[in-house]
């Protein structure tokens, strides 16, 4: 079914029922209301491209969403479903691109043929030539993630550096002195990742202010990864009782090391960091955390592209959240078990 056919049985031109379902040029009540009969009675529904060519938007945003590593984790997936359903309840489709580098073709692809209005960047980089790029081109994008330089720039993030420093010291509020960072891969930290690096800064940050003995740790994506890195942990300093992590892949492996080497947690060992809820409460014991709000900052994140696509002149807006740490069952004074205290939370 085409404009042609509803024209003939509407008894009108192509272009009179183009304007109509454009809204282009006016028409008459009656023949908006003839026109629209037939499409009801045919369930008309424009091409999408069509609709692109002739406004030249295209109700499609951009997900420029490279796997940090060899695989997406779920805090990663968490991101990814949190913009398709903020993104639908605008309306807008999403075109997801596991890509991100200047030199990338799917990249290249979604700009260059312009198959989306804007673009979400994610897995941000503190020199991140995806930024830079679309700056210079002067393409609509917001970045879930904030550049070295995030000054006039559109994006909503979170604080990993004093999210991270609020953990180290709320472990060292409860006594522990000997204390373990467990970061996301080296090559992601190699390579200028921005929670990486700004979870790296404020653990040694937090860790000085408060004299503590630190080590730090890069640790690989998934389980197994953990299991290992809690093995070199109490290796390097079988007197380390507590750890922060970034790393929610890693933290079933983590804790399964714990186990292994006869560590209980919170009494012998206390674990916390930066996680997603649904992560944070997946452990056993459910584990002490910087809730990461995925879901907010992805509605975040299509709200300002939305913005800036209806007002192209508005002035740059971001968010940086911080939110505070969920006190659970896994951290507690060193050499006693703390009473359970699922709900509280600290500023």
């Amino acid at each position: 079914m085409n404009i042609g056919e509803i024209a003939r049985r509407a008894g009108v031109s192509r272009s009179t029922v183009s304007y109509a379902l454009s809204g282009k040029r006016p028409v008459s009540d009656d023949t908006r209301r003839k026109i629209q009969q037939v499409v009801d009675e045919l369930g008309y529904q424009p091409s999408a491209s069509a609709r692109a060519l002739a406004n030249g938007r295209t109700s499609t945003l951009g997900l420029v969403f490279p796997p940090a590593g060899n695989h997406y984790t779920g805090m990663q997936l968490d991101f990814i479903g949190s913009v398709v359903e903020a993104a639908a309840a605008c309306d807008y489709d999403v075109l997801l691109s596991p890509s991100g580098v200047d030199s990338d073709r799917s990249f290249q692809r979604l700009l260059g043929e312009r198959r989306v209005d804007g673009a979400i960047l994610m897995e941000i980089r503190l020199e991140d030539d995806r930024v830079n790029h679309l700056s210079a081109v002067d393409f609509p994008f917001v970045a879930i993630g904030r550049t070295a330089r995030p000054e006039g720039g559109w994006w909503a993030g979170i604080d990993h550096t004093a999210l991270v420093e609020a953990c180290v010291h709320h472990l060292a509020d409860l006594g522990h002195r000997r204390v373990a960072f467990v970061n996301r891969p080296e090559q992601l930290l190699r390579t200028g990742y921005e929670s990486a690096q700004r979870g790296l800064d404020g653990f040694t940050k937090a860790a000085a202010e408060r004299g503590l003995t630190a080590r730090t740790y890069c640790c690989g994506d998934d389980p197994a990864s953990g299991q290992t890195c809690l093995e070199r942990i109490l290796h390097d300093d079988p007197d380390t009782t507590a750890l922060v992590t970034l790393n929610e892949a890693a933290l079933g492996g983590l804790y399964r090391g714990l186990v292994e080497a006869g560590r209980h947690v919170p009494r012998d060992f206390s674990v916390t960091g930066v996680v997603a809820s649904r992560w944070a409460q997946t452990v056993t014991p459910q584990l002490t955390a910087a809730d990461v709000p995925a879901a907010e900052l992805g509605r975040l994140a299509v709200d300002l592209l939305v913005e800036r696509l209806a007002h192209p002149d508005a002035p740059p807006r971001h968010h940086l959240l911080v939110p505070p740490v969920s006190l659970r069952a896994s951290t507690g004074p060193v050499g006693a078990t703390p009473p359970a205290d699922p709900g509280a939370r600290t500023p």
